[in-house]
């Protein structure tokens, strides 16, 4: 019979976007959709309950198709590696790279051990999706006309885009697809980028006025990468927050009892090893101790477009006992190891979305596949905690796991997996306060953080960030929160990242004195600047504009190889320019503000805008078109309400598309309360009214109240319904 269940479902993934939806099929869903109620509230949110887990799903991924079913789409389209198909060859090696990880028939197999209540998840995953496309025949899916149950076990880990994406697709290019002559991606080095990762503060009743747990909830991602909803069913799962398009759990959020916010993790736990490999006729083998051992190689064939055709490609890919071989170094082949539990994975990530405590949390946290994340958490027990990672391989220390290895050492092989107990963590600190902001766990809780000197290095290389810096002292400097306050924690417009910069510039115009009347007045201006950001300030501009000159500029004193954090840079970009150098900047930057607004002396919301013209997964902007101003900074210089903008070919004023994504302040009491904000709204329709409906509330800083009990979603109710009704 297994084997039977093996072929069918393989037969079904062969032929997915082809069939039709059966009779039996519908009246199943239909049936199902009479027991599942939706109630959108006036913000357009979907509140979603179910009698059954099952049902909630079910509910749920409808609701999301219906806020934005390119968004779920798309991300199944790289899930499933099948990108290419709709954009062409320059996804082809995306699409490889996922399935050296996760392929269709992998994701079967783990199908096929699922318990039963997971099961039953699944499915309802495909059949939401699919009642809708069923219910909603003007929808033209790019490709993905069925959606299978087995789909969201093609993730290896809990994360849309997590580990697997630390791949480097050039190095991936060069070894599979050495006589070809298709172009290379540009690659930025990751210090130079805008920066990644998430915000969480947990503060403890001691440091709370109302004697509750509170929590701060900030994810940084592209904008609109999840929605925000409630999923509610009477087999006790009841939980409100940001769902990644097409998961079918709440990824960062809340339930009555407890909280939980994932920043992302620069923990060690991917390893890259050296391989010693030789051909022997037809086959490779590779070292491993006293041992040849065969290389294991396998065919993947991927279709991408060209125009309007499908052309493919077959790939010979080659794995080690280490993982897929994914490059070449130094003569020898680069094999890669890394989490890659889809089953286990997803199965965290569900569970502790019914967590009642810590306790109970920190259970789930066993399963260890929190490859990618840290966790910052509070209960209603009064609780805070905080996780740094919990997948993470024991290694031997006298190996430096910073740089690749040798794999023919069997010395440095994984020897399983550290337990939850050992890694680096912390539990209701004295300081009574939690914060992490992807930057070193060292430093989470002030006096009260974890010391480096107690666990292995390999386990929490991470550096510290000027948003680390920030939220220390916003922290610190307070002794009672509330709701508001931790708002306006949240939102505090000191930029740590010019603590060193701005005065490096005065030194600088004091020791050579000024250039023009507009450098010695920027400069007075900067001289009083208390470095925080905001829509009115000019200092604001002149220092970004300035920053991203002069930082740009050092970069061409770096020697290859050479890597930084944020902090490292600064103190780098000051010792290698000269004064002459940064005044000259300082007059570049003056320049190109007076010749893009006019005047340098523009205001910095004049120049930092929010503006959403259409649902594309790839935003497109216009000066000429309405926008809204933003006060808010890149994280590149601390700003803890992250705000990635930038101009693009054809406008002057710099818009966002990364950074605060979704926010929540949440307070743990015998009646829970919280606030909330989501740039841009819930839908991804512009003819939706929850299309922007958000973005000024957004681009203030301010929140909107949370409902989470269901007597408050019916009297804020604006639609009620069942999956396929007409609303």
């Amino acid at each position: 019979m297994k084997s039977l269940i093996s072929f069918l479902l393989l037969l079904c993934s062969l032929s997915i976007f082809a069939q039709p939806f059966t009779p039996q099929e519908i009246a199943r869903w239909q049936a199902q959709a009479q027991g599942i109620t939706i109630i959108r509230d006036n913000w357009g949110v979907a509140h979603v309950y179910g009698k059954t887990d099952a049902d909630a799903v079910f509910g749920m991924l409808y609701a999301q198709c219906e806020d934005d079913f390119p968004r779920v789409e798309d991300n199944y389209l790289i899930s499933i590696g099948r990108k290419a198909e709709v954009e062409g060859e320059s996804s082809l090696y995306a699409d490889l790279r996922q399935l050296l990880f996760v392929d269709s028939t992998q994701a079967i197999t783990y199908y096929e051990k699922s318990p039963k209540w997971m099961k039953d998840l699944l499915h309802a995953f495909a059949d939401g999706i699919n009642y809708y496309l069923y219910t909603h025949p003007e929808v033209k899916p790019k490709l993905l006309t069925r959606f299978q149950p087995w789909m969201p076990l093609t993730f290896s880990e809990g994360s849309i885009g997590g580990d697997i994406s630390s791949v480097s697709l050039n190095r991936l290019k060069s070894f599979y697809d050495k006589d070809h002559s298709t172009s290379f991606l540009e690659e930025t080095p990751e210090w130079m980028k805008e920066p990644v990762g998430s915000n969480g503060f947990a503060i403890a009743p001691s440091r709370s006025a109302s004697g509750n747990a509170l929590l701060l909830i900030n994810p940084h991602t592209s904008f609109y990468f999840r929605n925000e909803l409630q999923v509610v069913s009477e087999q006790g799962l009841n939980a409100y927050g940001a769902a990644t398009w097409g998961q079918f759990f709440i990824y960062q959020g809340f339930n009555e009892n407890c909280g939980w916010m994932h920043t992302s993790s620069d923990a060690d736990v991917i390893d890259y090893y050296l391989e010693t490999v030789e051909k022997r006729g037809d086959a490779y083998f590779y070292k491993h101790g006293d041992k040849w051992l065969p290389v294991i190689s396998k065919s993947i064939t991927l279709k991408y477009k060209i125009n309007e055709t499908l052309q493919s490609k077959t790939f010979t890919v080659y794995f080690t006992h280490h993982g897929p071989v994914i490059g070449e170094q130094d003569g020898k082949w680069l094999s890669v190891s890394m989490m890659n539990e889809p089953l286990k994975a997803l199965s965290q990530s569900y569970l502790r979305t019914k967590a009642k405590n810590y306790k109970s949390y920190n259970k789930v946290m066993k399963l260890r596949t929190n490859s990618s994340n840290n966790t910052v958490f509070a209960d209603r027990k009064g609780n805070i905690a905080y996780w740094h990672g919990d997948f993470m391989p024991k290694r031997d220390p006298k190996f430096d796991w910073n740089n690749q290895v040798d794999g023919s050492n069997p010395e440095t092989d994984w020897q399983g997996l550290h337990k939850v107990k050992e890694i680096v963590q912390v539990l209701n600190p004295a300081s009574g306060w939690i914060q992490n902001c992807k930057a070193t766990p060292f430093t989470v809780s002030g006096s009260s953080s974890p010391k480096q000197s107690d666990y292995p290095k390999y386990m929490a290389p991470d550096a510290e960030n000027f948003r680390g810096i920030n939220a220390v002292r916003v922290l610190s400097k307070k002794s009672v929160f509330t709701l508001d306050t931790l708002i306006a924690a949240a939102n505090d417009p000191y930029l740590a990242g010019f603590e060193k910069l701005i005065p490096s510039l005065i030194d600088a115009y004091d020791q050579k004195g000024s250039r023009s009347k507009n450098v010695e007045e920027a400069i007075k201006i900067l001289r009083t600047w208390d470095k925080g950001y905001g829509a009115e300030s000019v200092a604001t501009t002149i220092a970004i504009y300035w920053g991203e000159k002069i930082q740009a500029f050092a970069r061409n004193q770096v020697k290859p190889g050479q890597e930084f954090d944020q902090l490292s840079y600064t103190d780098f970009v000051i010792e290698n320019t000269t004064p002459d150098e940064k005044i000259n900047l300082l007059i570049k930057a003056l320049d190109e503000l007076r010749r893009d607004f006019d005047s340098w002396k523009t205001p910095w919301g004049e120049v930092n805008r929010f503006q959403r013209l259409n649902g594309a997964i790839q935003a497109t902007f216009d000066d000429s078109k309405p926008s809204i101003p933003v006060g808010f900074a890149s994280a590149t210089w601390g700003s803890l309400a992250s705000f990635g903008a930038r101009a693009y070919s054809n406008t002057k004023k710099r818009y966002g598309s990364y950074g605060n994504s979704f926010v929540a302040v949440v307070e743990f009491g015998k009646r829970l309360k919280a606030r909330a904000i989501l740039s841009g709204g819930v839908s991804g329709d512009p003819d939706s009214p929850h299309f922007t409906d958000q973005a000024k509330l957004y681009s203030e800083g301010k929140f909107k109240e949370v409902l989470f009990y269901r007597e408050d979603v019916r009297q804020n109710a604006e639609k009620t319904y069942k999956p396929g009704e007409k609303k």
